[in-house]
């Protein structure tokens, strides 16, 4: 085949190479078929304007609205010592509210001369704050004429589809980009099977795309959008699909619990009574166990709801049937607190082998990156030999070097950190495919787990143990009541004397090299915000400051291994009264007595993070309190965030309202796990119904025809998908 299919095309050979480099480098579109599926964000219709009332701040954004006034000023400046510094003001409106404009030295004469009262526009920027109020830096903008005839031909049609853009492309020059290839759209070939296309009603393909980025009417844009999320959904699933039908081909040994083995000598010596879900969904899990498929199961529990106990439970259950159990933790700090709090609810019957073992006894092994060669070695031949039943370990255990003798089964914990290659590095290492158990502690609504883990059955553990504490959350608004924070130490104070511990968690270390300070600031700049507050500043300012007196120690993801394990166990034992930390502290880590928990800067965190956080206090008797610590102004979305989560400890509810306030792509991009990191028009919460039912239709299409040999342009398009999945994950190192 001579000619490159025209979807195919690199779009420097149609658009010119500097255009296609900003395409490549800010948007990640390198052919023709990358731009045509970069859909417009939203549409402007002439004579009808954006929200200016509603612009989120330090985002790019393009607004169509009206010059309301325009004044050029002078001042004095270390440039412009006699007077002679120029900045044009320029104030646009578009009925619901009005946004100021700010041009600069030589950047004022040419919008001086076009920016006049009653001018239409469209502005691109990114909107920051100044004196409290909402302002542009030196936008571009396009003018918004009738008359010239390039002009209107551009922004022919009512509906002006407005792009995701960047500083260096704005959305009207993508714009013009997408009518040079637009025509190429006739080509494309439509992934789904004509039988599903007309029974739901759906437009083909060229057509979605002619739609959705020259719509005519509403109603276009609407067949467009409908059409485009089925593709995604479909694709996606169908992917999906396939993984569950290869696995379900795979041969596993089924591994049953012995009556008197491990398992029932740990049951018998729990000093309290398992939770009905923990009970519930043990069996699941138990009953996935004994079959000759690989069990692939995730388990998904709120903050603090005994998910560990179900895995070992699961592991205990494992080793019963004379197997090994892999658990896999995405850092060392918590795979070290996975081995103790392991160890010590097995007791004696974590000492196979040793003096004082129970009979029933296996060996717990650790094994990390950082172990001495001699520890190392040790763990490595108990894991040969089959001696150690269960090891805890972090990424060290996919290496090549590490042999099991009989791996029955893995669990990975905090699915989010890890991708799909990586669970079957380790799988690959049984003698036939071992039973899988993910863990996470972000609670994922049921659309999420669709779409992110499809590949995975789901059990949810909803329900707290008996003897956790109720935790009251606060937002401590700085701005607005600079005292609240006072009194946020002080309540840090009472609780350290009446014998608790405190975490103080800040956005940054604080070590980096600090090279933006060096740049002098033009008076633009001077609107960006100050740098997120950093551990060591912050723990050097309250030991010397609110805190004076207490034993303030920081932990932060820098620190050596066994520096940071000191740490915490300090912290367990109750030494050290306030630990300044960074996020390592978000999961696993378990210590009773730390009852309150600072937020520094809780706005730079999401929703399901600060929910996860929160969840660190309140785990012994005592009551347990969070107090979300920020800058920002009431009005603003990041406030609202915060009190969305000071309002309610539900995390199923939080992970709702992060995905509603956050773009899909971040949450799927984070749960890299094997989808591709953005859905471009699939928003995963509204469109509940399109998953759920493209993976019906997926999963009885893979059923049918498992190697797809019927339906060419849908292996196509799961190739294309598929290689962009590869592809990052290779970026990702």
């Amino acid at each position: 085949m001579d000619s490159v299919p025209a979807l195919d095309e690199p779009l420097k050979k149609v658009l010119g190479p500097a255009t296609a480099k900003v395409m490549a480098e800010h948007l990640g579109l390198h052919t023709v078929g990358d731009l045509l599926h970069h859909y417009p964000r939203r549409y402007e219709e002439r004579g009808q304007l954006t929200h200016l009332a509603d612009l989120p701040m330090d985002e790019h954004v393009t607004v169509v609205a009206q010059v309301a006034d325009a004044r050029l000023h002078t001042f004095a400046s270390s440039r412009a010592p006699r007077g002679k510094g120029q900045r044009l003001e320029v104030t646009i409106t578009d009925g619901s509210g009005r946004l100021q404009l700010v041009f600069f030295g030589a950047g004022v004469h040419k919008p001086h001369k076009e920016l006049l009262p009653s001018t239409r526009a469209m502005f691109a920027g990114k909107v920051s704050v100044f004196n409290r109020r909402l302002q542009l830096a030196h936008p571009a903008y396009e003018l918004l004429r009738g008359d010239a005839e390039e002009t209107v031909e551009t922004w022919a049609g009512a509906l002006i589809p407005i792009y995701p853009a960047t500083a260096k492309l704005e959305s009207w020059k993508i714009g013009k980009a997408l009518q040079t290839v637009l025509p190429s759209a006739q080509e494309a070939a439509d992934p789904l099977p004509e039988s599903l296309r007309e029974g739901r009603g759906l437009v083909p393909l060229p057509e979605a795309l002619l739609k959705i980025h020259r719509p005519h009417t509403k109603a276009d844009i609407e067949e467009a959008r409908a059409r485009l999320k089925w593709d995604e959904a479909f694709v996606l699933q169908v992917a999906l699909a396939r993984r569950r039908y290869a696995d379900a081909q795979l041969p596993a040994v089924p591994r049953r619990p012995r009556p008197d083995g491990i398992l029932a000598a740990f049951d018998d010596r729990l000093p309290f009574t398992l939770t009905e879900g923990q009970r519930k969904v043990s069996e699941e899990i138990f009953a996935d166990l004994a079959t000759d498929h690989p069990m692939h199961r995730l388990l998904q529990g709120e903050v603090g709801s005994g998910k560990t106990m179900v895995a070992l439970r699961a592991m205990l259950a494992v080793v019963d049937a004379g197997g090994q159990a892999a658990m896999l933790a995405p850092t060392e700090v918590l795979a070290q607190q996975h081995h103790r709090s392991v160890t010590e609810m097995m007791g004696d019957l974590a000492q196979g082998g040793m003096l004082g073992g129970a009979e029933n006894a296996t060996k717990v092994v650790l094994l990390t990156g950082s172990m001495g060669a001699a520890a190392r070695r040790h763990a490595l031949l108990d894991l040969a030999t089959g001696e150690a039943g269960i090891v805890i370990g972090t990424h060290a255990l996919i290496e090549d070097k590490v042999q099991f003798h009989d791996l029955g089964l893995v669990v990975v914990d905090e699915q989010h950190r890890f991708g799909v290659e990586q669970r079957d590095a380790l799988r690959g290492k049984g003698k036939q495919p071992p039973h899988l158990l993910v863990m996470t502690a972000t609670p994922i609504p049921r659309t999420v787990a669709m779409t992110v883990f499809g590949d995975l059955e789901t059990s949810v553990l909803d329900q707290l143990p008996a003897g956790r504490s109720p935790i009251a959350s606060h937002v401590v608004p700085v701005a607005d009541k600079p005292h609240f924070l006072a009194r946020a130490w002080e309540r840090v104070r009472e609780e350290v004397e009446k014998g608790h511990q405190a975490y103080v968690v800040c956005p940054r270390i604080g070590d980096e090299e600090d090279g933006a300070k060096a740049k002098k600031k033009s008076p633009e700049d001077e609107a960006e915000k100050r740098p997120p507050l950093a551990v060591l500043d912050t723990a050097e300012q309250l030991a010397r400051g609110p805190l004076a007196g207490l034993r303030v120690e920081v932990l932060h993801g820098r620190m050596q291994p066994d520096d940071k394990d000191a740490v915490m166990r300090r912290f367990a034992a109750g030494e050290v009264d306030v630990l300044v930390a960074t996020t390592v502290i978000e999961v696993g880590v378990n210590v009773p007595n730390a009852t309150v928990m600072v937020i520094m800067d809780a706005d730079r965190f999401g929703v399901s993070q600060l929910h996860q956080l929160r969840g660190r206090v309140g785990r012994g008797s005592a009551p347990g309190l969070c107090l979300l610590v920020s800058e920002m102004p009431e009005a603003s979305a990041a406030r609202q965030r915060l009190n969305a989560v000071a309002s309610t400890l539900d995390g199923f509810e939080l992970s709702r309202i992060d995905l509603e306030q956050r773009r899909e792509g971040d949450v799927l991009g984070q749960a890299q796990s094997g989808t591709r990191s953005s859905l471009r028009m699939l928003a995963v919460i509204d469109d509940e119904e399109v998953i759920a039912e493209a993976r019906e239709e997926a999963t009885r299409i893979v059923a049918a025809d498992p190697e797809l040999e019927r339906l060419p342009a849908l292996r196509t398009a799961l190739d294309a998908l598929l290689d962009e999945e590869r592809e990052q994950y290779l970026e990702k190192g």
